[in-house]
């Protein structure tokens, strides 16, 4: 029994945030919703599709969407909710094909060519998929199917949203040459100048531009990379569990923070937070970065490699306080955003050895404290430095 054809799937939740939030509060059905910072400096992380409407966006100030739509619902984001819904989705992926390829929390290729005992089609894999989503978890998804991923992420962009699209192999340059070339991976503002100069404005266009012109334009790489995607070439193949090479977390500050005392408050903050974001994975990590932007903008990082991987949040204050804090001129000028990081990440299941500076019980602790976490919020337990900021978001 021969395997579909188009056999790549792309499945994207559409505005992830706002529909889980939805799910408990069916009040935002069918009104404009944000879910972002709610301070002056804040920006939006999910926007709906009614406040889309109105030229709302990802990563658009706060500020400039309250104008663009005054009576825009802000909510701020609960990431431990939002990850707990990752994991549900990516059950009903798997339990489709073990072929997942993760994107982000809400956002997977799949190869379903294994699947034609059980489908007559993708299409009805698409479906299956979508359904199960809806009636599960109540979340809404738009599905791109095609012969490649390249095709198939452009197919669930042009479904959105809530909808299908299937691109059959046959159809793939009569749906991808009427395209505008900036949806293309690669072309960002500069290239898309270039692109302009030599008259290109659909894929289409880009097609019929010999090749080496390309490269005479943008380079070598960007040139060859151009020229196969113009005419819907993508030879990278599906790739599961794809491994996050980081895990980190930062904030903007609505107020700059001065001075030391301060900055080491926020520093605790963040090794709470990053602590979390590592268990939630399963994964402990070596190397520990700390960065700092200041009012100015000037952005400076400074990391460590630890002597045993840790998801400890105490481990990572220590590491981040006296090993990278001093390296910063803290008193110098005002800080508009700290963010911290862990790389070399291996599972939290591998054998590692017992720190010498700390007995066994803090990680215990830990676990103990995510386990509050996990069951009643991210906000119901931390150190007591922490505690007397209720509004602050986690």
């Amino acid at each position: 029994m021969e395997a579909f054809t188009e056999s790549v799937l792309h499945v994207d939740m559409d505005a992830f945030f706002v529909e889980v939030e939805r799910r408990e509060r069916v009040d935002l059905r069918g009104r404009p919703v944000v879910v972002g910072g709610t301070g002056r400096r804040g920006v939006v992380a999910a926007a709906s599709y009614e406040a889309r409407a109105y030229g709302i966006y990802s990563a658009m100030p706060m500020v400039h969407a309250r104008r663009l739509c005054p009576s825009v619902v802000v909510l701020p984001p609960d990431h431990h909710k939002y990850r707990a819904a990752s994991e549900q989705v990516f059950r009903i992926l798997r339990s489709f094909t073990p072929v997942v390829e993760s994107l982000s929390v809400d956002e997977a290729f799949l190869d379903v060519r294994g699947l034609r005992r059980h489908y007559s089609d993708p299409v009805g894999v698409g479906m299956g998929i979508r359904d199960r989503l809806r009636q599960d978890l109540e979340l809404p998804a738009s599905v791109g199917i095609a012969v490649n991923k390249f095709l198939a992420k452009l197919a669930s962009e042009a479904a959105k949203p809530d909808g299908l699209r299937h691109v059959p192999a046959n159809e793939s340059l009569a749906f991808l040459h009427p395209l505008p070339v900036r949806l293309l991976w690669g072309v960002g503002e500069a290239t898309h100048a270039s692109l302009e100069r030599l008259g290109v404005a659909t894929v289409g266009d880009l097609a019929e531009v010999p090749e080496a012109t390309l490269k005479k334009h943008l380079g070598e790489a960007a040139g060859a990379h151009l020229h196969e995607l113009s005419w819907g070439r993508d030879s990278r193949s599906v790739v599961p569990e794809s491994v996050a090479k980081s895990i980190s977390v930062e904030e903007t500050y609505e107020h700059d923070l001065r001075g030391k005392e301060s900055v080491e408050g926020e520093l605790l903050r963040h090794a709470n937070r990053l602590s979390s974001r590592l268990r939630t994975a399963g994964v402990t990590g070596r190397a520990l970065t700390l960065k700092i932007r200041y009012a100015d903008f000037t952005t400076l990082t400074r990391s460590v490699t630890l002597e045993t991987p840790t998801d400890v949040a105490r481990d990572l204050y220590r590491a981040a306080r006296d090993n990278l804090l001093g390296k910063f001129a803290l008193d110098a000028k005002p800080i508009r955003l700290i963010g911290v990081s862990m790389a070399r990440l291996t599972s939290a299941n591998a054998p590692r050895q017992l720190a010498v500076d700390r007995p066994a019980k803090w990680d215990d602790l830990a676990d103990a404290v995510e386990h509050v976490r996990q069951r009643y919020g991210s906000g119901s337990i931390g150190p007591a430095r922490l505690v007397g900021d209720p509004e602050r978001e986690e």
